[in-house]
């Protein structure tokens, strides 16, 4: 429990109701541009753990249980709270929240799947493809919380917006693969 690794990834869990509160939308003046950057370097930070503490784990040969349990589920809750208060905030609206429920669909069923093969004794690997989802989706987040620190800035925005779509886009490809493969093995 307290091997570094999983002492990062706590701390990711940990540090979700802060930076919802960073970009809490009942935030008036020009304190919501220091909110939003505050929650822009928190983001950053948390992603910066995110890579390191699977680094760590495997470069020091502890990896254990706990931090493959934990280390998705930190990565969920940080998407899905984050998708919601830029919903909420308006920073994600209009059609582009179809962009945003696709991508939290997709993780909610997904992790379901995983839960239910897992009973089975059947592991799913991530895919590469997958890989690039996240990194697409930790993209278009960041640049979607930056924005609205930089509003001087629209390209900031045009960017969350594009590399959101791209994310879903690859969330509807990636979550198909795992579909397929849970109804494989439903069906067997």
């Amino acid at each position: 429990m307290l091997l570094l690794p999983n002492l990062l990834t706590l701390s990711r869990i940990l540090a979700v109701p802060l930076l919802v509160a960073l970009l809490w939308p009942a935030q008036h003046g020009h304190e919501w541009r220091i909110g939003y950057l505050a929650a822009f370097g928190l983001y950053v930070l948390m992603g910066v753990t995110d890579y390191f503490d699977g680094y760590l784990a495997r470069a020091q040969g502890t990896v254990s249980r706990l931090g493959v349990f934990l280390d998705p589920i930190a990565d969920k809750i940080m998407v899905g709270a984050v998708i919601l208060i830029l919903c909420a905030t308006r920073d994600i609206e209009g059609t582009h929240i179809v962009a945003a429920l696709v991508i939290l669909l997709r993780e909610i069923a997904v992790s379901g799947l995983r839960e239910y093969l897992a009973g089975l004794r059947i592991s799913v690997p991530v895919s590469q493809l997958a890989k690039w989802k996240t990194a697409c989706q930790l993209v278009a987040l960041g640049a979607l919380i930056l924005a609205g620190g930089l509003p001087q800035w629209p390209i900031v925005e045009t960017l969350g917006l594009v590399t959101l779509w791209g994310a879903a886009l690859l969330t509807l490809i990636t979550g198909w693969d795992y579909l397929r493969v849970g109804l494989k093995h439903m069906a067997d």
